[in-house]
């Protein structure tokens, strides 16, 4: 009330005041007239209203309308947390490198399960196929013959697809690691195809080389009376064969200490022409064999065999026929009474021991000769240890010339490289052999090739060196269907001969080039000097290169026959 009263009072003195002051002129309009403002204000307000409502009743809709296609409500609201680096300031590159290693680290672990799963289904494959080998007992392996060590090899082959699974996978963990750790760390990003590993597995590979525990080697003295000689006879099966029974021969020379006389080319192939002679006296450091052509000077041509011997007395004594005693007798040689030690049948042949052989082969004669030996199951693990079973100071007795070697070599470097694998392919003559085995070792070409290809896949070579009698039909239809990750996998033979290439010059300038045999031997030290071979089972050819692998160190633990531990998924009836 004294607020409203007070008030009050101070109007009716400014209207006193204002009567009384006749200078103030009434028409003339004062800025700072209060009420007259507020009058007019009023006035205006009633007619905006009046002319711009209708106005924003049209346009508020339309613009809110626009508002709604123009801004990105989905990010208007949401709250952003700003990525800061090491140095403690936001970066957008930062996100991108963030992204980029989270979708790159996704990519990897789905490789890395695609990896899982393949290694699942192999070591399910070579499970069972170890329980058939068992089971069936019919696998031989490269390494050993003894059937237990062959279990064991198998198992140990299983352990190392485990090892190289977890190695892979070892790595691939790795990558991941690093591509999530990059978008943290300056520099580029690391590639994809680098491999990570801890330096306590950067060396191991899948393929390494067999040991072959030379230090427990248990050999023999070779130290012949140089007047006692031992003809070797070997008359079964082609080359391989015989390289394989001159091999038992020289056991045999070592346990009776006698001399061995090379056979004479015109009663077997010409040895000198694909093996080093001089070379198996080299190793010795003493002169244990000998030519025919030096064996008939030392005995001035008055050339006798004291004793015959007979190895084998099963389907013929000596597994000698008619033509081959005219050839022998064609040489000049008076023979004696062909005699059989003991019963034995090449299809079935007993296990010998050295006692054996010294109480039925042992003479105080000058000259004796023994039926071929290329079946004789003579000390086995002794005989196929690796280097053989007599001392000597080098990789192996029986190897291919200095020739031949040097040509095998300047073939890898000109077509191979230091990586491929070689394939024995044995086709001629194989499918009616095979399929009389049981199981038999003939397999489709298609069937084949997926065999090969799991070896390429597992051993990671380039390229295949291919040794075979196939027809062209064959080999073509091999080819086209060697195909890993989208490529093809070259299949690569030994050229014809050509001037301009000069890997083969040795054997030309030396009249070597087109005798079959040395092709073949050819052949042989290729395959034995590859990082991965694939043999046929049941062929000589194949045996004699991984009697060359095992001797030389170059064996793999990826060697294998074709299909090891599978069989044809279609066999042809008999006759």
């Amino acid at each position: 009330m004294m607020e409203r009263e007070s008030s009050t009072d101070e109007e009716d003195d400014r209207e006193n005041l204002i009567s009384q002051n006749d200078t103030v002129k009434s028409p003339q309009r004062s800025t700072f007239e209060i009420g007259d403002f507020r009058t007019r204000l009023s006035n205006s307000a009633r007619r905006f209203d009046k002319r711009y409502l209708y106005l924003l009743a049209v346009f508020l809709p339309l613009f809110i309308l626009i508002l709604y296609f123009t801004i990105d409500t989905k990010n208007l609201f949401q709250t952003r947390i700003p990525i800061v680096n090491n140095h403690g300031s936001s970066n957008p590159l930062i996100v991108n490198r963030m992204r980029e290693s989270e979708l790159r680290a996704l990519y990897l672990l789905k490789q890395q399960q695609s990896e899982l799963l393949k290694l699942w289904n192999y070591s399910t494959l070579v499970s069972k196929s170890y329980l058939t080998t068992v089971n069936s007992n019919s696998s031989v392996n490269m390494i050993s013959v003894n059937n237990n060590t062959n279990h064991g090899v198998a198992a140990l082959s299983l352990l190392e697809d485990l090892k190289s699974g977890v190695f892979s996978h070892i790595s691939l963990n790795k990558k991941i690691q690093e591509v999530l750790l990059s978008a943290h760390e300056n520099g580029d990003f690391l590639g994809l195809n680098e491999n990570y590993t801890d330096p306590s597995v950067a060396d191991w590979t899948r393929c390494s080389k067999v040991d072959q525990r030379l230090s427990e080697r248990r050999t023999i003295g070779w130290n012949p009376n140089l007047n006692k000689y031992l003809l070797a006879i070997c008359v079964s099966g082609q080359m391989s064969n015989h390289l394989i029974c001159l091999e038992k021969h020289m056991f045999f020379a070592a346990l009776l200490n006698r001399v061995l006389v090379i056979p004479s080319t015109k009663v077997d192939y010409e040895f000198k022409r694909v093996l080093d002679i001089e070379h198996i006296n080299k190793c010795l450091g003493r002169k244990v064999v000998v030519t025919f052509e030096e064996f008939v000077e030392s005995k001035k041509k008055h050339l006798h065999i004291d004793k015959f011997l007979c190895y084998f007395s099963l389907p013929r004594p000596c597994y000698l026929d008619d033509e081959r005693l005219k050839k022998l007798k064609g040489l000049g040689f008076s023979l004696g009474k062909i005699k059989t030690v003991w019963k034995e049948d090449v299809k079935n042949p007993n296990q010998r021991t050295v006692q054996d052989v010294l109480a039925k082969f042992s003479s105080d004669d000058d000259v004796i000769a023994i039926g071929d030996v290329f079946f004789a199951d003579v000390e086995r693990q002794w005989v196929m240890q690796p280097g053989g079973p007599i001392a000597h100071s080098c990789k192996t007795l029986i190897e291919p010339s200095r020739l031949i070697m040097l040509t095998a070599q300047r073939f890898i470097q000109t077509f191979m490289g230091k990586d491929f694998i070689a394939l024995h392919f044995r086709r001629h003559g194989f499918l009616k052999f095979c399929n009389a085995k049981k199981p038999s070792c003939f397999y489709p070409v298609p069937q084949a090739a997926d065999c090969i290809s799991r070896v390429v896949e597992r051993a990671n070579t380039p390229v295949i060196y291919l040794s075979t009698d196939a027809a062209e039909s064959e080999t073509g239809l091999l080819q086209s269907l060697l195909v890993l990750n989208g490529k093809s996998v070259p299949l690569i033979k030994r050229p014809a001969r050509n001037s301009a290439e000069k890997w083969d010059a040795l054997l030309y300038r030396h009249g070597l080039e087109g005798d079959s045999q040395v092709e073949a031997m050819l052949d042989k030290t290729i395959c034995a000097l590859s990082s991965v071979f694939i043999g046929s089972s049941g062929s000589t050819f194949t045996e004699d290169i991984l009697r060359l692998r095992k001797d030389w160190g170059s064996a793999s633990l990826c060697d294998e026959y074709l299909c090891q531990g599978e069989l044809p998924n279609i066999i042809a009836e008999d006759e």
